[in-house]
């Protein structure tokens, strides 16, 4: 089995696939002024600004001034989507840093930036498992495979949880979805512990992960929990057998739904406007 902690020196000069059928990754981080050229090729993007402020010119249109938060916990995000066979140029307009998800495609769709306004903000959960999810590509948005998230989960709580998983095909209660964890967190020093398992145990593995980092979940449950007075933001890339999110809780855990009383008033982290 593939090491499923990767580290984040990884990214930052090439295309990482990790040996997944359809999902890659790169995270680019731009001086002002400088630029990264690059092609979709057989793929569909989402570049996600992570800070900064861009612009791109692509064989597909061009877009000014996308981004403009100075990090994951300063506001909401800008994306750009990117279909199969694009050619495309990212100009930093300030400092800027990008997480460039990729997905394995055959299908074209058009090109669509990806506002703010057009992120829906999910409260999840309820009591030290309350969490916020900005949902940046659906599964009713016009792409293949692609589906991206962003997840914020406040100092020492719980996400991703009850734990869940995704690995077998059977709609509409789980679709099989390759899935990737792409870590930042508040404070260089602080970190996060993401356990992967499946029910069998042949992953049981507990992962401390920190920021910039990324933990691969190619099956299995995966819960996290946020180390005590540290704010953790992942990004959620996921492909795979449908455009759906549909998941089965761990049974064990799946009782704990019933006790969560009330919100954790922390939640949402980063709010629109």
């Amino acid at each position: 089995m593939a090491k499923l902690l990767v580290p984040a020196e990884r990214f930052t000069d090439r295309v990482e696939d990790f040996g997944y059928q359809y999902l890659s990754f790169q995270n680019v981080r731009l001086a002002a002024g400088a630029s990264f050229e690059a092609a979709t090729a057989s793929n569909e993007l989402a570049a996600v600004v992570l800070g900064g402020t861009c612009s791109v010119q692509a064989s597909a249109g061009a877009w000014r001034g996308i981004g403009g938060r100075k990090s994951v916990f300063t506001g909401m995000p800008f994306a750009l989507y990117l279909s199969t066979g694009t050619e495309f140029s990212i100009s930093a307009d300030t400092g800027c840093d990008l997480a460039l998800c990729y997905s394995k495609a055959e299908e074209h769709y058009p090109a669509r930036l990806i506002t703010p306004d057009d992120v829906e903000v999910e409260v999840r959960g309820g009591g030290n498992a309350t969490r916020q999810i900005n949902h940046i590509i659906k599964p009713d948005f016009p792409a293949q495979r692609l589906l991206v998230v962003e997840v914020y989960t406040p100092s020492g709580n719980w996400s991703s949880y009850p734990p869940h998983k995704h690995d077998i095909h059977n709609p509409p209660g789980e679709v099989d979805l390759e899935e990737l964890y792409y870590y930042r967190v508040d404070h260089p020093e602080g970190y996060a512990i993401q356990r992967v398992y499946t029910a069998d145990r042949r992953i049981d593995e507990a992962i401390t992960v920190r920021d910039g980092e990324m933990v691969l979940v190619p099956e299995g449950y995966h819960p996290v929990v946020a180390a005590h007075g540290y704010n953790v933001y992942y990004l959620n890339a996921l492909a795979g057998s449908a455009r759906s999110m549909a998941a089965s809780d761990d049974p064990a855990y799946a009782w704990v739904r019933s006790a969560w009383a009330e919100k954790d008033p922390r939640v949402p982290v980063v709010r629109k406007g």
